[in-house]
């Protein structure tokens, strides 16, 4: 939704992908077809005049990291990374799994070289966070696919801003918040406080989640949408230049002395993202 309120930003698509296999978050076997639903649920609720396309990629993960899936939405990445009727930057943003970038970097390797991927995932580098109380060894949107993981960090040379899990977790955003500044904005700011609601209580069963919850993949937009307009980067966030690690068979990262230089964000301009949000809201659904 954020990025739909953009207007610096083209979207060419919107992917619909899967989670782990009977995850809680859905348990089913259609996971990244229920997606497209609820990604078209959205465009509607906003009103979105523009077709844009909706696309589902693979409801499994890849079966190892040489076999790419098939998928309209595999192929509508290569389709957008080769086009020469534009000198626009090519972005592709993926806030879960790497199934489809993963399937499309192994059936063109070509396009590595077209595009620039962000991701919201992967473990804390120990160098530069502690992981989290509890954690989980594998990080959750890693494990979605760790054979994807393995082709983008392993095999490809695509050009990768990466925002860990230490990172992510900054984007805290509060009940209050979003029952103040979103909820009473249209049926957009009703439907995106509700679907929340609705899964901080599905989560309530289960744990005391508090009052916040973390918005993490908002940095898709941060860096994308809100760049500097001269020398055009998102400068008001930090990261570090580090050599990629491997990723290995246990879903974990491994020393490459071969890795290829990758950003890693190690500081997130949360201020001017859920500013800019909130903004975009209050114009777009006053």
């Amino acid at each position: 939704a954020h990025h739909l309120m953009s207007p610096s930003v083209e979207i060419r698509a919107i992917i619909g992908s899967h989670l782990s296999v009977k995850d809680g978050f859905d348990p089913s076997a259609t996971q990244a077809d229920n997606a497209v639903k609820k990604a078209k649920e959205v465009l509607q609720v906003m009103n979105i005049s523009k077709a844009i396309p909706v696309l589902a990629g693979s409801n499994v993960a890849m079966p190892d990291d040489s076999t790419p899936v098939k998928s309209a939405a595999v192929n509508f990445i290569i389709q957008e990374a080769l086009r020469t009727d534009t000198k626009q930057p090519l972005y592709v943003v993926c806030g879960a799994g790497l199934t489809e970038i993963a399937s499309a970097l192994l059936t063109n390797p070509d396009i590595a070289g077209k595009l620039t991927l962000i991701w919201i995932g992967g473990p804390e580098y120990t160098d530069l966070a502690p992981p989290p109380p509890n954690y989980t060894e594998v990080e959750y949107n890693l494990n979605i696919d760790r054979a994807a993981a393995r082709v983008v960090f392993n095999k490809s040379t695509v050009a990768l801003w990466q925002v860990p899990r230490n990172m992510y977790r900054q984007c805290l955003f509060s009940y209050a918040q979003l029952l103040t500044k979103v909820k009473p904005h249209g049926k957009t700011g009703a439907h995106l406080s509700g679907t929340l609601e609705m899964l901080m209580a599905r989560i309530q069963r289960f744990l005391n989640i508090g009052e916040m919850y973390v918005l993490g993949d908002s940095p898709l937009v941060l860096l994308t949408a809100l760049q500097s307009s001269f020398e055009a980067d998102p400068s008001s966030s930090q990261y570090v230049v580090r050599q990629a690690p491997r990723i290995n068979g246990a879903g974990t990262y491994a020393y490459n002395h071969a890795g290829r230089p990758i950003r890693v964000y190690t500081h997130l301009d949360t201020g001017l993202m859920f500013a800019d949000f909130i903004a975009k809201l209050e114009l777009m659904y006053p």
